[in-house]
């Protein structure tokens, strides 16, 4: 969430070009940057609670991509927030 944040940020600054510069530099498929940057889709709440996740020392992450991604997928905040509630 973290880096979707600073990379929109980047983007509007015009510290680089678009999301495919990002990809570049990132060593990442241009796939993986639309991933993260559609995080942007979600309810400030749901986003919120993403940044303040607790550090994962030991074993799995609280949170994964696959849980994320279809939430991401919503355009209703709403309904975004109804899935995230089965988390």
């Amino acid at each position: 969430m973290a880096l979707a944040i600073r990379f929109e940020q980047l983007v509007r600054d015009g510290t680089v070009a678009d999301y495919a510069e990002l990809a570049r530099l990132g060593h990442v498929t241009l796939a993986r940057m639309t991933q993260i940057m559609n995080l942007l889709n979600l309810a400030p709440d749901i986003q919120e609670r993403l940044l303040f996740l607790p550090e994962v020392t030991e074993g799995d992450d609280t949170v994964t991509e696959r849980q994320v991604g279809p939430v991401v997928r919503v355009a209703s905040w709403k309904r975004q927030r109804e899935m995230w509630g089965r988390f």
